[in-house]
């Protein structure tokens, strides 16, 4: 019998040639790099509106957050001291800066109410929306951690590092996230479960 090994599960996986390129960049903008920065800009400025756009459910404020958080990192770069954790620093930033935009749209009750009055006019219409919906009823740190695992593909140690909470909390946080997801996308299948 042959004994087959079964790899590491300390063992990070290596980092994607886009990680890698990331970090490139990042070394260049701290070195005073412009050329780097635009790069950076064009590389990252889409996946921080669609991650700002999860965080707030309003396209006009998502660009506006996405648009304060470049400021953010502008003024930060130079001080990230490990370059290959620019992912996590970005969505950190994403993250603080959201969550003060949350607490004032908050005081903004009626815009808050139409925006799910519209939305749940045309959630028939596409399974996009419906998606869209049920991201938009989770709890802004939910939200936030289901965004960043499902859709940019994060870890739970990456999460817990954006959002400045326990690795058992980003767990917790995902895990509710989930369950409310698939709860309000297929409610037959959950009828009674959820309160």
């Amino acid at each position: 019998m042959t004994k087959t090994s079964r790899p590491s599960l300390s063992r990070p996986a290596p980092p994607s040639s886009g990680v890698l390129f990331d970090e490139l960049l990042v070394v260049m903008v701290q070195q005073g790099d412009r050329r780097a920065l635009d790069r950076l800009h064009m590389r990252w400025d889409t996946r921080l509106i669609r991650a700002a756009y999860r965080y707030t459910g309003d396209a006009d404020l998502a660009r506006d957050l996405a648009q304060d958080c470049w400021i953010g990192i502008w003024k930060g770069i130079a001080g990230l001291r490990n370059p290959a954790r620019f992912r996590s620093y970005a969505f950190a930033i994403l993250h603080r800066r959201g969550a003060s935009h949350v607490r004032s749209s908050i005081r903004d009750r009626d815009h808050v109410e139409e925006l799910s009055q519209e939305t749940a006019q045309t959630a028939s219409q596409d399974g996009r929306i419906a998606i869209q919906q049920a991201f938009a009823a989770l709890p802004p740190d939910q939200r936030l951690a289901a965004h960043l695992h499902f859709v940019e593909g994060l870890t739970l140690a990456e999460i817990a590092e954006v959002q400045s909470i326990p690795t058992g909390t980003a767990k917790s946080r995902l895990f509710h996230a989930r369950r409310k997801l698939k709860a309000a996308l297929n409610p037959d299948c959950f009828e009674g479960e959820l309160p």
